[in-house]
């Protein structure tokens, strides 16, 4: 037995009146009169009588409704808790980021818990070699991520920031004292990739393997994490792409961060799993937008 035909026959049993109890429960009339009729026949009589003046229940009719009106009262009221306790934003969030969380991750944490004092953020450090390994093994519920991603168990928001890359060299090399290079220039630079289960469209992101006219960029070997990358391009074994902000958070005395002209930027953004979506993890990545934008925090 559905629980929307005894929804409908409660309503209808209050109502008397099938047009107000398809207003009240936004259906046609049509729709209640096809719900009865189905109800009426797993239960073998009729529950009500109807005429082209009336609506009244049949003895029958007052018999179930005094019989189920306990249990449905009762089991409307646990869909409606249910229903609310979804809407809720209380407990903790994991919030999963790359690298070192830049101000474009903390606003958005601050931002978050200024409306929503009641949940409280974990941050959980992300490799950048398995961006989604902890994602989708449900150790953090949201994660910042480049973007655009082709993904199709998770969800994106908008982008959060369009900044520009920074080639990360050792002082030693010959390109740290450049005030800026051209992308053309990364051809003569061996880059230090992803070392892991990192998809190839992330790899590419992190160190193209050609320049934007298509030549070959070698590789300088493969680390799992910033810092291990940072570590060798502080020995002079290559170079190491970041975004500015990424950049100006690891400056270092070994190390100098050369501004990179010619490449697409790097847009960050949130990602979540699609099937694991809660209030929470919307009301965070809203935040982060609204943040990102400069608008006011919505009350909650």
């Amino acid at each position: 037995m559905e629980f929307r035909e005894l929804e409908c026959f409660v309503v209808l049993s209050e109502e008397l009146h099938f047009a107000r109890t398809a207003e009240r429960l936004y259906l046609s009339p049509g729709r209640v009169s096809q719900l009865m009729r189905s109800l009426e026949t797993r239960i073998g009589g009729r529950l009500f009588e109807r005429t082209s003046r009336h609506v009244r229940l049949t003895p029958l009719g007052e018999r179930f409704l005094a019989d189920l009106r306990p249990s449905y009262d009762g089991l409307a009221a646990a869909v409606g808790r249910a229903r609310a306790a979804a809407r809720e934003v209380t407990g903790m969030i994991r919030v999963g980021f790359l690298a070192t969380p830049t101000d474009v991750v903390t606003g958005a944490v601050r931002a978050f818990e200024d409306v929503h004092p009641g949940c409280e953020v974990e941050l959980v450090e992300i490799p950048l070699s398995d961006p989604f390994g902890k994602l989708r093994a449900g150790q953090v519920d949201i994660a910042f991520s480049l973007l655009p991603l082709d993904e199709p168990d998770l969800v994106t928001g908008e982008g959060l920031n369009r900044v520009s890359y920074r080639l990360g060299v050792s002082t030693r090399h010959p390109l740290a004292r450049r005030e800026s290079i051209g992308a053309e220039e990364l051809a003569s630079v061996g880059l230090i990739g992803l070392d892991g289960p990192a998809p190839r469209a992330w790899r590419e992101r992190v160190a193209p393997s050609v320049t934007p006219s298509g030549q070959p960029i070698s590789k300088a070997g493969a680390v799992a994490t910033s810092q291990e990358g940072l570590t060798q391009v502080a020995l002079n074994r290559g170079g190491m792409l970041f975004c500015t902000p990424t950049a100006v958070q690891h400056g270092r005395p070994d190390v100098a961060f050369v501004p990179v002209k010619g490449l697409p930027p790097s847009i960050l953004g949130l990602a979540w799993v699609r099937a694991a979506e809660t209030a929470a993890i919307r009301a965070f990545n809203d935040s982060a937008v609204r943040h990102a934008a400069g608008l006011p925090a919505l009350v909650a």
